[in-house]
């Protein structure tokens, strides 16, 4: 069968040789199939947790309590400080993803397993125990910041391979349902921080969160360290291990060789990723802010409107991952992109209303849109590099896509208000990237959807 795409090509979806690993071609769902999938979506959701919840502190408290007396008492400044806090563990992800595939050469991939759990849970525990300025002055924004440079460097080794093992795994007629898992295991992060936050500022005073209850979800990292630890075992002992070694020696390229030979195939990939990932941040973490701070809504029902966005965003992904078997890939994530920049506007205007019902759509429908470009990630970018450098490829593009896309939205989305004046030119810079990307993904070779990827 073949599919028209917005482009004008046409892509083959016609059977192709065996996926790796001997993955069935009826589509059907084998026990090793569940627990690969069980293991993607699990282990991602918790080490997105403790990235999340930095996301939500840095907009609800970090500002006043470790950057404001820094900056003179400007509230402006320090949150823009703040958010750029937030995105420069992003510029640490390519050289976490350098470490981890150097250290996983040398010494395997449990301890690497280990070493990234124990960075990514451990930092997010200590940020939970930091005393703020008015304790111990400038020590204590140079620490936070440090404490989020080794949250990057911990999560810019591990959505590569659990993206491709996902793919790899799956009958060739379900790679974009398969690899929606991994994916899926990001706004699951967003939901459970989330759903944590609310929980604290529900049964505590605005005064006693402040003072203490925003560290407690951040000590609970100690706890998902536990149960990540366990988990990971689990798919450790299964054959999932010994596939993932096989993968980094086989798909694992020098950046040299990767940029020398496939630059521009890791700039088209950067690039698609970059839209989803600046709407995604505004959704993860400043629509938070921006409500509560400018339009003065009440935190937990902006807390509650965030989670139904992460749900939106979780049904979505799986959905449209699934979509993008039968409608092809390039069309899935053309129409997505086409949807993003006509929501753009329509989002802010919804949001300045301070309605929550209004609010609440602008944002569950920007949870569906993000679905809709998020779901096809992996196996379109499986897709588009071949074996012998797929890994590199995929991890790199990935890193340098959040770097471009999200890493500094929120502080983009502040200055942009500041500035201005108005939201809408916040509306004005997703439909910008978001234009960009879709521009990017007409771009990827017409016919790959269902390659071999043996080769």
């Amino acid at each position: 069968m073949t599919t028209e795409i917005a482009s004008g090509h046409r892509v083959t979806d016609t059977p192709t040789p065996p996926a790796p690993h001997g993955a069935p071609e009826s589509g059907t769902v084998t026990s090793e199939h569940r627990k690969v999938l069980a293991g993607a979506l699990v282990g991602t959701t918790i080490e997105w947790f403790d990235f999340f919840i930095y996301a939500q502190a840095a907009g609800m408290i970090f500002a006043a309590q470790f950057f404001n007396p820094a900056t003179n008492s400007s509230p402006n400044l320090a949150l823009i400080i703040s958010w750029a806090s937030l995105g420069i563990s992003f510029l640490f992800r390519p050289l976490g993803a350098i470490i981890a595939g150097h250290l996983g050469d040398r010494l395997g991939r449990k301890p690497v397993l280990v070493l990234t759990l124990v960075g990514m849970g451990g930092a997010t525990a200590l940020i939970g125990l930091l005393p703020t300025y008015a304790t111990i002055g400038i020590a204590a924004p140079i620490l936070l910041v440090a404490l989020r440079i080794l949250q990057g460097l911990s999560a810019g080794g591990e959505w590569g391979g659990a993206a491709l093992i996902a793919v790899e795994h799956a009958p060739t007629s379900r790679r974009g349902f398969f690899g929606a898992f991994p994916q899926v295991g990001v706004p699951a992060g967003m939901l459970l921080a989330t759903l944590f936050m609310l929980v604290m500022t529900t049964t505590l005073t605005p005064a006693q969160f402040e003072a203490w209850g925003w560290r407690v979800p951040f000590l609970f990292s100690i706890v998902l360290i536990g149960i990540g630890y366990l988990i990971r075992r689990l798919v450790e002992e299964s054959p999932v291990f010994a596939e993932m070694e096989q993968l980094k020696k086989k798909s694992s390229a020098p950046l040299s060789e990767l940029f020398r030979n496939h630059w521009r195939k890791v700039v088209i990939a950067a690039v698609i990723f970059a839209g989803v990932n600046a709407a995604g941040y505004l959704a993860i973490a400043y629509f938070l802010s921006y409500g509560t701070k400018v339009l003065e809504m009440d935190r937990t029902l902006l807390l509650g409107l965030t989670s139904l966005t992460a749900a939106a965003w979780i049904i979505a992904t799986l959905f449209f991952g699934a979509v993008s078997d039968k409608l092809g890939r390039k069309r899935t994530f053309a129409l997505g992109y086409l949807a993003m920049i006509a929501w753009a506007i329509p989002t802010w205007l919804l949001i300045d209303t301070a309605n929550p019902l209004w609010f609440g759509l602008a944002v569950v429908v920007l949870g569906v849109l993000l679905g809709v470009t998020y779901g096809p990630q992996p196996a379109l970018y499986a897709e588009m590099f071949p074996v012998e450098i797929r890994l590199s490829g995929v991890s790199i593009s990935y890193a340098i896509g959040s770097i471009i896309g999200g890493a500094f939205a929120p502080m983009i989305a502040q200055m942009l208000l500041a500035e201005t004046g108005t939201s809408l030119s916040i509306g004005v810079y997703i439909a910008v990237i978001s234009l960009l990307s879709l521009l990017a993904v007409l771009a990827v070779p017409a016919g790959i959807q269902g390659r071999d990827l043996n080769k």
